[in-house]
């Protein structure tokens, strides 16, 4: 029969064994991520990448601006050019696509508007498209989905043309737009 104290012991080098596996995992360099899969990793400081690529996809909204790991970009028809309204916890539902201070947006194949970043309240460099502020949609899971499409009757994919179903920032912000 065992002690009390050997009883106490083995649960505490238990505890121990499982904190330093936990610890180890969270500190490891190797493809895991703590961040969650259903929102891409959008936030950076100042110092984050100074190039980000602007892409092209095509699916069942028809073509389409993608980001970081082919994620789906959109516009937010409330925000005007050069200024994004969603902040805070719109925010959080609909990061902002951004780059690092001093950096710049690339246009990939078939990108043939205005790329340009702007400053955001929080200091990040927000990039937009022809003016309008770019973001990705945390319910979007993966490359490909396009799941904030419509939503509100506010958010839209972003075109790489410029025509689109919804209307899009103006000077005002109020105006309509060929997104």
């Amino acid at each position: 029969m065992r002690s009390a104290f050997s009883t106490s012991r083995l649960r505490l080098v238990t505890l121990l064994g499982g904190l330093t596996l936990v610890a180890a995992a969270c500190s490891s360099s190797g493809g895991a991520s703590s961040a969650p899969s259903s929102a891409p990793s959008t936030a950076v400081s100042p110092a984050g990448p100074a190039e980000v690529t602007v892409a092209v996809a095509n699916g069942s909204v028809g073509a389409y601006l993608t980001g970081k790991d082919g994620r789906t970009l959109y516009i937010f028809t409330p925000d005007s050019v050069n200024t994004s309204t969603c902040v805070d916890g719109c925010a959080a539902t609909w990061p902002p696509f951004t780059v690092g201070s001093g950096g710049a947006p690339k246009a990939g194949t078939g990108v043939t508007g205005t790329l340009t970043t702007f400053a955001r309240p929080d200091g990040t460099r927000q990039v937009a498209y022809n003016g309008s502020p770019l973001h990705y949609y945390a319910a979007d899971t993966k490359a490909g989905d396009t799941t904030g499409q419509g939503v509100g009757g506010k958010w839209y994919v972003a075109s790489p043309t410029g025509t689109g179903p919804g209307p899009a920032p103006s000077p005002s912000g109020g105006g309509k737009y060929s997104y």
